[in-house]
């Protein structure tokens, strides 16, 4: 891309093409011979000028005839182009035989009487809407403007600057969204506030959907098709609303040929949807969507599955499923070559191979190579497969079906986007380096609150290389302070970092850990969180990290302009606080649970606190549907609202009258009996916790005793009616030089007198060149990006992925490109005074291999111990895949002999290009159980 288009500050200034200037404002000039979408292009391009200014531009088909014009066309339909191009005002081979590329160009004298026009030229229709679209972004109209209410900075003048601007060929010709699951938020709003007349989706929310995805520079569309909506088709309006935007339709893998069975189909009067049985009525309704929508721009779905999203039919003896697929793909060519007059080779058909069809394609199944192969993901981000050495010479190319909302087993996640930025950009980025540049469907479930996933999909596909791992923590406060303003963009950064990270360790949806899905028409069976409160304080830490950008968050809204705040409201404040709310529900309620087998003082209040938690999400979901007066009503559906109203499991306990001390020791082992807290350790020089409960309604009166004054206490007594926090720490200065002490706290409350037990390493490991990590409390905790050195081999190098992990940050071993098995590595120093038997657990990106001849191996090795050669991958479906996708990792064990106490090497080696490892801990007896393990066990710094 070349040049530059920018606002000029004054619309007087030397050199500025001014729009509105005075009582001027400036023409815009189109060709009525031209396509439709200059025209459409045109007006919106008015309108945007009007929102802006509020003054609205003249609309011309004629030849320019005033001071200023705006020339809109394309090189293939204008007559004002082609005047231009032959006069040699305008150079417009750059956009010879280019798809959906544009120029932005000043052009002096243009015509008698006109001193200066802008124009904005397109290879095609689309390419021609690009630049306008392009033209109302940099005037401060945001493709959001209408979908997320995004409000436009008005000018009372109004001038661009422009240097000849080229935009670039997009990376990915075929680009768009699949609409789905459509039944808790854009059906019914739709019904309700866009199209009541039919009660359904209709003509007027396609017309706004269509005109989002044009100034995303997205192109295609795949229609909702679930039973509760009227299929695509049976509003003749909706494909004309499609095609004067320019937007290509598509369908789901399940729809062939356009044709929606989920809704179409009837069996009392169609029979069985089955090719072998009832290949007439199958291909007779076919054929009549290819006759309806054959004068428009389409993508062919080719195939057949069962009704909706149901596996393929069974079939005859003697046949296979893949033999059964050649003869339907054969007459559906047929259809279109009667229906279209064009060869087959140049009508855009996909084949994809989703879930029970990718085995039939891989027994052998023979496919016509001008065919685009769409390789879908696992429906959890996770692509199953990419085109092998044979697959990528295929004429068709390929593509891909991602998901960033999914309603299906294990477990839907329909409500809130969280699928990290960092997890599209590796897949998809992947998915490009592999060939698959052809086809990119995003499935976005209601559009709606997934705005940053679809915005950052969008702009990816229109320029893959303009990004990079290094880039991708930046997407999102780029996005947003473009939108509210540069000063808040650190604190977006630190805000949507945040929540997308906490999204990837466990979705908001899936805090009720039923993870089994038995569709969203029963209850959930709500039950503990592997977040644990007992052990490395995971829980709790879970929960600032939720109320922090909560926090954040509601102090931004409180500052912003009035007229932002509906904006943030739909695109920060309500993913981020029902995020929030739901987990905060969720963990209290379990904290509950866990009170009152202690019988704590504190445990029926919690139950107060959970209820106002559920009460704020109804609210805050509540005031969203009701934005904008009303714009909104039933798009957005909390959690535990289908079908009723659910609360998680509480208990009440009754509460003696008198106090009754409780200690609680977190990462203790309850079953000793014994209060012992973790043992501190002069390498990693951390902190400790106890608390100190009532269990009874009268206050508590307690005080602590040490047995030696460098053990230091927060608070040494206390009266509580709940509990109080103590931290304890060590004054490391003053402590006797001993390798071990035994020190104990004592707790007396009234007559009852309780002893915790504190021990003390004091024996410092010997400073090493590299990154050190140390044996805590018999637990080698690792973050992967925080190395001690890397080896890279036969080119084949370690990438450091920023925001993906547990740990926060990831590291992978080559690329999709990459031969694998180069023996690349990447060490973590670490130092223990344990021998004999370590356990290490690796938490890996659940991630397939790149293709059926590539597997997903990496290696584990401890010094010069045996490579113990772990794999990501699980069978689709298997109950170990599910527990994997669930929790965004495969956490694989490997048990290694070490001869000896002292430093050694854990050493993490590349074998199948592109794995991902998101921590690694090592295991000598101490560790705990927790859903993601211990912090980082780095040596403290002096």
């Amino acid at each position: 891309m070349q040049g530059q288009i920018s606002l000029s500050e004054k619309a007087s200034s030397k050199g500025a093409f001014s729009i509105v200037v005075d009582k001027m404002t400036t023409p815009i000039y189109y060709d009525e011979k031209d396509e439709d979408l200059i025209a459409t292009a045109s007006e919106l391009l008015a309108q945007d000028i009007e929102r802006v200014t509020g003054r609205l531009p003249l609309i011309k088909t004629s030849k320019p005839n005033s001071d200023k014009a705006i020339i809109v066309g394309s090189i293939k339909n204008s007559r004002l182009i082609d005047q231009l191009v032959k006069s040699g005002k305008l150079n417009v081979s750059d956009l010879q035989n280019s798809w959906e590329r544009f120029i932005v160009k000043v052009v002096s004298n243009p015509f008698p009487g006109v001193d200066k026009a802008l124009v904005i030229v397109g290879s095609d229709r689309r390419g021609t809407a690009y630049g306008v679209f392009e033209l109302s972004k940099i005037i401060g109209v945001s493709p959001w403007y209408w979908w997320a209410d995004v409000p436009v900075t008005k000018h009372k003048r109004l001038a661009i600057n422009v240097t000849d601007y080229i935009s670039k060929e997009p990376s990915i010709k075929y680009r768009g969204v699949f609409l789905n699951d459509e039944d808790w938020g854009l059906k019914p709003w739709a019904s309700k506030m866009m199209d009541p007349k039919i009660n359904d989706i209709g003509p007027n929310t396609y017309s706004k959907i269509s005109e989002l995805l044009l100034r995303l520079k997205l192109n295609m569309l795949a229609p909702a098709m679930h039973e509760v909506t009227g299929a695509f088709y049976k509003y003749p309006e909706n494909k004309i609303i499609a095609d004067k935007y320019g937007i290509l339709i598509t369908t789901s893998h399940a729809e062939p040929l356009l044709y929606n069975n989920t809704t179409e189909w009837h069996h009392d009067i169609n029979g069985d949807w089955n090719y072998t049985t009832n290949k007439d009525g199958v291909l007779e309704v076919m054929d009549k969507r290819v006759a309806e929508a054959s004068l428009y721009e389409n993508i062919y779905t080719v195939g057949m599955r069962g009704i909706h999203d149901r596996g393929m039919s069974e079939v005859p003896k003697g046949y296979t499923k893949a033999n059964v697929l050649e003869q339907v793909i054969e007459n559906e060519r047929e259809i279109l070559n009667k229906h279209i007059d064009k060869s087959i080779t140049e009508i855009p058909q996909i084949f994809v191979p989703y879930k029970e069809v990718l085995d039939i394609y891989r027994s052998g199944m023979r496919l016509p190579e001008d065919i685009t192969l769409v390789w879908p993901d696992d429906n959890y981000g996770y692509i199953k497969k990419l085109s092998d050495t044979e697959e990528a010479l295929r004429s068709g190319g390929a593509g891909v079906y991602y998901h960033i909302s999914y309603l299906g087993s294990p477990n839907d996640y329909l409500w809130l986007n969280t699928t990290p930025p960092a997890l599209m950009y590796e897949e998809l980025s992947k998915a490009y380096k592999s060939g698959a540049q052809r086809y990119w469907l995003l499935n976005v479930g209601d559009i709606k609150p997934g705005e940053v996933g679809i915005q950052f999909f969008a702009d990816f596909a229109w320029d893959v290389e303009s990004y990079s791992f290094e880039k991708i923590p930046f997407v999102n406060a780029e996005f947003l302070a473009s939108i509210f303003g540069e000063k808040y963009k650190s604190e977006f950064k630190q805000i949507y970092n945040t929540y997308f990270h906490l999204g990837f360790e466990r979705k908001p949806e899936y805090m009720g850990w039923d993870w089994r899905w038995n569709s969203i028409e029963t209850n959930e069976k709500i039950i503990d969180t592997e977040f644990s409160f007992k052990n490395y304080n995971e829980a709790e830490n879970r929960i600032k990290a939720y109320t922090s950008i909560a926090n954040q968050t509601e102090a931004i809204y409180k500052k912003i302009d009035k007229k932002q705040k509906s904006a943030f409201y739909q695109l920060v404040y309500y993913p981020v606080i029902g995020a929030y709310l739901e987990n905060l529900k969720m963990l209290t309620a379990q904290k509950n649970r866990w009170y009152a087998k202690q019988g704590r003082a504190a445990t029926n209040r919690l139950i107060e606190e959970v209820k106002e938690y559920d009460l704020k999400l109804s609210e805050i979901t509540e005031t969203y549907n009701n934005l904008e007066k009303g714009k909104w009503q039933g798009i957005m559906t909390a959690p535990e609202r289908v079908p009723e109203v659910q609360l998680p499991p509480l208990s009440t306990i009754q509460i003696p009258e008198n106090a009754e001390l409780g200690l609680f020791i977190p990462n203790a082992d309850e079953a000793s009996g014994l209060h012992i807290l973790s043992q501190f350790d002069v390498n990693t020089k951390k902190d400790y916790t106890f608390e100190i409960y009532n269990k009874g309604k009268k206050p508590l009166k307690w005080k602590a005793v040490v047995s030696n004054e460098y053990l230091k206490l927060s608070q040494d007594s206390g009266e509580t009616t709940d509990q109080d926090h103590i931290k304890v720490s060590i004054d490391w200065k003053n402590l006797p030089k001993k390798k071990q002490l035994q020190e104990n706290i004592t707790i007396n409350s009234g007559d009852t007198t309780k002893t915790i037990f504190v021990s003390i390493k004091n024996s410092k490991v010997a400073k090493a060149d590299a990154l050190l990590y140390v044996a805590d409390n018999e637990v080698v905790s690792i973050d992967p990006a925080r190395f001690s050195r890397i080896n890279e081999k036969n080119g084949s190098k370690v990438s450091i992925i920023e925001e993906l992990g547990y740990a926060g940050n990831s590291i992978q071993f080559g690329n999709i490109i990459d031969k694998g098995w180069a023996n690349t590595s990447i060490e973590y120093d670490f130092y223990t005074d344990k021998s004999g038997y370590a356990t290490v657990y690796t938490y890996a990106l659940p991630l397939f291999g790149r293709d059926d001849n590539t597997g997903t191996s990496y290696g584990v090795q401890i010094d010069d111990s045996k490579v113990n050669w772990e794999s990501t991958a699980s069978a689709e479906y298997s109950f170990d895949w599910q527990q994997n996708v669930i929790r965004n990792a495969i956490i694989n064990t490997s048990k290694i002999w070490i001869r000896e106490p002292g430093n050694h090497t854990l050493r993490l080696i590349g074998g199948d290009p592109g794995m991902i490892i998101q921590k690694a801990v090592i295991d000598f007896g101490g560790l705990r159980e927790s859903y993601m393990g211990p912090e980082p066990s780095l040596i403290a710094e002096d």
